[in-house]
Formats: C-alpha cells, sequence, structure tokens
C-alpha cells in the first residue's frame, strides 16, 4: 500500500516540512561553505580590484595621449610662393631633400652674390665678393631654413648621397678649386678638401661602397678632357684621396654613370666616341691600389676585353645619353644616340629601338598604361621651331602618345608624378602651334601643359607665361599628397646677374584657369568641367 504523499519526511524523503528540496538546500550551503574554504571570496574582491585598476589605467592613457601628448602638427602649406632675388645670379641645379625632418621635401639651390638672406655676407665669412651661396629653403613655406656661403666659381653639385653609406654629408660642391662636403640638415661643411690635381671632374659623383674600411661609404670622381678619362677615389669620411689616379684610356669620355648589375657587381659605363662600355669597378680599384673585397659578375666578364677589361655595351658612333629607367639597382638601361633611342635590359639585350631625327632633351619616364615597366618621353626635333612630345611603351617602345608643339629655347625636361591610381600625370613645357604664327614670339614664350593618361585626347594649358627658366623640378613634398613643381628662372645667362626668382606651384594650383585643349581626331567627349574634375580628383604616390 502506497504511503500517503502529505507525509514529507517519510514519503518524499528529499522535501522538507516547508517544501523545499532539503538536499538541494543542503548542497548550496555546502558549495558555499566550501567556497568560502577555498577562498573564492576573497578572489571576486580581488577580481573587482583588478577591473577598477584596469579601469583607471586606461583612463590615464586616453587622458595622456588626449591631453598631455600632443597630436603631431601637420605643415600648413602655402599652394604656391615665389622668392626674389636681386643683383644675383643662379645656376642650372635644384635638389629635392627633406631638410628640416618634417617629413616634407625642401629645396636647395645655388647662388651668387655679395649677400646672402640671412644677413650673412662673403666679405663677413672671409671671402672673396661676390661669392657663391648654397641656399635652403622649406617647401611648405619658401623661408629659408639655412645658406652656406662658399668661394666662387660654381661648378656642380650633387645632393642624395647619403643613403646607407654612414656618411654625414648630404651634399658635394665643386667650387674655385675646391670640394667642399655639406650636411643636408644644418647646411654645415663636415669637410673641405682641394679639387684633385689634373683634370676637372663632372657629375655625377659614383657613390660607393666603403673601399678604405673605415665604415663609411666612399665616392670617386670622373674626370676627362678631349684625349683621356681619369677616376680618382676619395673617402667618404675625411675626403682625402684613396690609392693612385687611375686613367682609363685615351679617348674621351662625354658622360659617365655607375651601374649595379644583377650579380651585385659594379660597373662603370662609359660613354665614348665609339659606343658604350663597361669597366668593372673592382678592376678600376685594383689599377689604384686598393684592395677591397668587390663582387665580380661572370656573365658580364665572359665579353671583357682582355686587355682593357672593357665590355661592349652598345656600338655608335654618337651615344649622347645613357640612363637607369628606375631608381633601383639593375633597373634596364636606355640609351640616346644621335638617331635612336633604345632600352637594353640587365642582360645587355636590346629589347627595343626607336628611330628619331634629332633629340633635344634628356629623357625622362612615367606610367602611361598601367603595366610595371616604366615608359619613356622623348622630345624629338622636326624642325622650324617645332618638336613633337612623344611617349613610348617601356615594354615594347611602341608608340603610345604625341603631340607637336612650337619649341622654346631653355625649356625644362619633361617630369611625370605617379599616382594612387597606377598611372603618372605628365607635364612638359612649350606653345601650341595656334597661339602663333611668329617663330620670334614662339621662341620667346613658354607654358606649362598637364597630360592625363585616361583623357589622352586633351591637354591642360597653364595661362602663365614663365619667363627664362634655368632650372626646374616636379615632385611629390609628401609621401600620398601635395604634388607641386619648382621654377627658377632669371637671367638667360647662367651665372648672370640679374633677378633670379625661385618659384613654386602646386600641381593643381592651375586645373581651374587652365584651358582645355583638344588634341588629334576623335577627341574626349566628355565637358571641360568634367576634364578638370579629373585632374583634380588626383591622389598622388611614391612609385
Amino acid at each position: 500500500m502506497m504511503e500517503n504523499s502529505d507525509h514529507a519526511t517519510e514519503g518524499d524523503p528529499l522535501k522538507r516540512e516547508d517544501g523545499v528540496e532539503a538536499g538541494r538546500t543542503a548542497s548550496t550551503t555546502e558549495l558555499k561553505k566550501g567556497c568560502k574554504d577555498l577562498g573564492f571570496g576573497k578572489l571576486t574582491h580581488w577580481r573587482t580590484a583588478v577591473f577598477f585598476l584596469s579601469l583607471f589605467l586606461c583612463l590615464t592613457v586616453v587622458f595622456a595621449f588626449s591631453f598631455i601628448i600632443p597630436c603631431p602638427v601637420r605643415p600648413q602649406y602655402l599652394i604656391s610662393w615665389n622668392r626674389t632675388f636681386n643683383e644675383t645670379a643662379t645656376y642650372d641645379f635644384i635638389a629635392i631633400e627633406d631638410v628640416n625632418k618634417d617629413k616634407v621635401m625642401d629645396v636647395l639651390f645655388v647662388l651668387k652674390s655679395s649677400e646672402g638672406s640671412q644677413n650673412n655676407s662673403c666679405v663677413g665669412e672671409g671671402l672673396q665678393s661676390p661669392c657663391i651661396f648654397v641656399l635652403s629653403v622649406d617647401g611648405t613655406d619658401g623661408e629659408s631654413l639655412w645658406e652656406c656661403p662658399l668661394e666662387q666659381e660654381f661648378h656642380w653639385a650633387q645632393c642624395g648621397l647619403e643613403k646607407d653609406s654612414g656618411r654625414s654629408w648630404d651634399c658635394l660642391v665643386s667650387h674655385s678649386d675646391l670640394l667642399t662636403a655639406l650636411d643636408k640638415n644644418e647646411g654645415k661643411v663636415q669637410w673641405q678638401q682641394p679639387q684633385p690635381a689634373g683634370l676637372r671632374s663632372n657629375v655625377p659623383v659614383l657613390s660607393l661602397p666603403d673601399l678604405d674600411k673605415d665604415k663609411v661609404g666612399d665616392v670617386a670622381l670622373v674626370a676627362h678632357n678631349s684625349i683621356q678619362t681619369e677616376v680618382i677615389f676619395l673617402s667618404g669620411k675625411t675626403g682625402l684621396q684613396i690609392g693612385s689616379t687611375v686613367t682609363l684610356d685615351t679617348t674621351k669620355t662625354a658622360n659617365h654613370l655607375l651601374y649595379r648589375t644583377k650579380g651585385g657587381s659594379y660597373y662603370v659605363l662609359l660613354e665614348k666616341d665609339t659606343g658604350l662600355f663597361g669597366l668593372a669597378l673592382w678592376r678600376v680599384v685594383a689599377k689604384a691600389g686598393i684592395k677591397a673585397d668587390l663582387t665580380k659578375d661572370k656573365q658580364w666578364e665572359r665579353n671583357a676585353s682582355a686587355t682593357s677589361g672593357l665590355v661592349p655595351i652598345f656600338k655608335s658612333d654618337e651615344v649622347r645619353k645613357v640612363l637607369k629607367t628606375a631608381e633601383k639597382d639593375h633597373s634596364n638601361l636606355l640609351l640616346v644616340t644621335g638617331k635612336e633611342v633604345v632600352e637594353l635590359d640587365t642582360n645587355l639585350k636590346i629589347l627595343w629601338m626607336y628611330n628619331a631625327t634629332s633629340i633635344l632633351s634628356t629623357p625622362s619616364f612615367g606610367h602611361f598604361n598601367k603595366d610595371e615597366n616604366p615608359d619613356v618621353v622623348i622630345e624629338e626635333d622636326v624642325g622650324n621651331n617645332t618638336k613633337k612630345v612623344i611617349i613610348l611603351d617601356g615594354a615594347s617602345g611602341g608608340l603610345l602618345w604625341e603631340v607637336s608643339l612650337q619649341a622654346s629655347p631653355n625649356s625644362p625636361r619633361p617630369a611625370s608624378i605617379y599616382t594612387t591610381n597606377f598611372y603618372s600625370v605628365f607635364m612638359f613645357w612649350g606653345l601650341m602651334p595656334t597661339e602663333t604664327n611668329s617663330s620670334v614670339l614662339a621662341t620667346s614664350k613658354r607654358r606649362a601643359y598637364m597630360l592625363h593618361p585616361l583623357h589622352s585626347k586633351v591637354l591642360l594649358e597653364s595661362t602663365n607665361d614663365v619667363d627664362h627658366i634655368i632650372a626646374f623640378r616636379a615632385t611629390l613634398l609628401e609621401h600620398g599628397r601635395h604634388a607641386a613643381y619648382f621654377t627658377l628662372t632669371g637671367p638667360r645667362s647662367e651665372g648672370a646677374e640679374g633677378t633670379v626668382i625661385l618659384s613654386k606651384r602646386k600641381l593643381k594650383q592651375d586645373v581651374p584657369d587652365s584651358r582645355v585643349i583638344r588634341i588629334g581626331t576623335g577627341g574626349d567627349t566628355e565637358t571641360n568641367e568634367i576634364i578638370k574634375q579629373a585632374f583634380e580628383r588626383l591622389r598622388f604616390s611614391e612609385d
């Protein structure tokens, strides 16, 4: 017989008289007691303390970054600025470097004057007047950063030599009978030495590895006259000559370039009257009596002459210029001769050749299409004060684009700036043939033109006529933003005294007031406003 369910203690032993499950109560009680015995109660207090401590630390960090540690102040750009220097002379030299370490590029150039812009004078520095001043101005507003007076006359200067070298200087200036090494950040002279005796050197300076084992990269000067070429090695630390002077041959070398092969071997490329030749740096260093551990390139050395060591690269009776197609090592080579433009790969194989009548200026590079090969911009003289601006495909040498302009003396070489869309915007100088019927007027005027590869049937023409241009640079002033161009104008004869003006203009500054000129047939059907908007939307990047 079943027990009565109302008797909790007997019929349902898990129930208490108040209806609560006795076992559950006992278990909870025992659990609380066990937790206390194990110290979990104290742990809860610690956990709360840690939480509030973490919250306090987070608030402290937020407060510090918000109020105590100032946010980086972006440079305040002037869209354009001019610096005018009266009773001065200037030269074809502009260098773009970050001088004051604000991650914005600044400008270095050279003037000849009796007084500088920072209350410096030639006489006050113990120099004959006039003297030359190497100046640096801020790229954002044109204000002077520093100036360094040096003995005249000016021959050449080269900056940007500090890359991975350990040198304390960045610019080398050839003037009077001296070589002066300058620190670009403060304009201080790091060393000054007499020019090596004999022939006068010319640019470029060859920036070399450490040859004398003082943990500082060294440099080499190449000098020539009508009968011979010499190479002089200098210590990057002191400017003193290392080893002996090396006479390469008895033939004039017009120009030169230092090239590094895929195998890591350095070659001095020499432009001679019979073509372009390469000479291994280890051979030249050995002739100077310097012991240096330099790599030998087996592939190049297979073609070296057994007597002179010269490696024939391209034979021509008129090699005018040799360039690297990119700043990186072991890039392709571009040659300009009297009648051809030729590109060679790193194995010295001819990739393509373009026949031209006469090249007016040094070619430049940009990206007209979106492949990885830099395209080539040349200016070809077609007679009657007319030139063609031509863009050649860097991969095949095929014609991508061209336009005819009136040619003006001293017009700068074309330039380009890379964009975030993997092509470049191009800039060049001249005058549209429709602007004038007078050859006299055509040779005295020059205007800037911009080309957008996605709107290749139009040009954007600046309405500003620019005076005699001595030097010109288009560049990216800050990574990812603010492209601009600089012009250095002055008297028509380089080094002649007069009024010199250094100008900076933002690349897109002239877009609203520029004229849209339609060229060729089947022109761009977009309106002028849409085309201008395409230029204004450009965002720039490093190539």
